[in-house]
């Protein structure tokens, strides 16, 4: 890691200013997004809804399922919270609960039938827009946007 001095601290405040200006506005476009996403799925599904949908499809994926309390603990959220919007999900017939076969106690959660179908065909679409999005820019410019990326998520968690 690299020491900071008070030189470097002055000469990189006009860099992390507009860092910080930059995800502000992509953070708000992504709650935006976020809201659109949702009602693509289902249109009684909400932004945080569509968060633990797609958790639940990223971390139980080929139809294995998930622990509620390790979606919780990815999203960072309260178990209470997480259980909340499983109930909601599961009434919209997105996600089901079923059991563990490795924990005749525990139960697993993931997507029911609809809630594959909606969320594959969305995630489909949504591959395509980006795809779009990015033919413009060169694959160095990607690689580099990934790994950069990366790191960010890796600081902040």
């Amino acid at each position: 890691m690299t020491e900071t001095t008070p030189e470097t601290e002055r000469s990189t405040e006009p860099l992390v200013a507009d860092i910080e200006q930059q995800l502000s506005a992509l953070f708000r476009r992504a709650r935006s997004a976020s809201m659109m996403m949702a009602r693509r799925v289902h249109p009684d599904l909400d932004a945080a809804g569509y968060a633990l949908i797609s958790q639940v499809e990223f971390m139980g994926g080929a139809g294995v399922g998930v622990r509620a309390s390790d979606v919780a603990l990815a999203l960072g959220l309260d178990k209470s919270t997480v259980s909340r919007g499983i109930t909601q999900l599961e009434g919209l017939g997105l996600l089901e609960r079923v059991g563990d076969p490795d924990d005749g106690r525990a139960r697993l959660l993931k997507l029911t039938g609809l809630g594959a179908e909606r969320f594959g065909a969305f995630r489909a679409q949504r591959q395509l827009e980006f795809r779009a999005l990015f033919s413009r820019w060169n694959p160095e410019d990607l690689s580099d946007l990934g790994r950069l990326l990366g790191h960010l998520n890796s600081d902040l968690s």
